[in-house]
């Protein structure tokens, strides 16, 4: 069974490809997920995640930097050349279902939190 459960905030914008019309066909985002807290402080992880079609304009509708959000889905492995003959791992989560894990004002919170500027 590959199925993978991730909860954590996106770090930038999703990134949408489009296809032939306006439509997305793809969003790629990177969520950051804490570990736990070690004796030296929390770890975080950064887990790619790529969705497809109708989750790909959920993404783009709703997703935005900073959010919290719930991802499950499964991971998919693969590889290429790059443009310097170097064969190039890669490891995504490809997202089945994703969903919020913050209301709206604990964002809004959040959000004017990091807008003050720091005396």
């Amino acid at each position: 069974m590959n199925k993978v459960i991730l909860m954590g905030r996106l770090t930038a914008e999703p990134e949408i490809r489009r296809g032939d019309g306006e439509n997305a066909l793809a969003a790629r985002y990177t969520l950051a997920v804490g570990r736990g807290y070690k004796k030296d402080g929390e770890q975080t992880d950064f887990i790619s995640c790529v969705a497809f079609q109708k989750g790909a304009k959920f993404a783009e509708r709703y997703l935005h930097r900073g959010m919290r959000i719930l991802v499950s889905g499964r991971i998919q492995t693969g590889s290429y050349v790059n443009q310097e003959g170097k064969k190039v791992y890669t490891t995504d989560v490809v997202v089945g279902e994703q969903e919020f894990a913050e209301s709206r004002e604990d964002a809004q919170r959040r959000e004017q939190q990091e807008e003050i500027p720091f005396c």
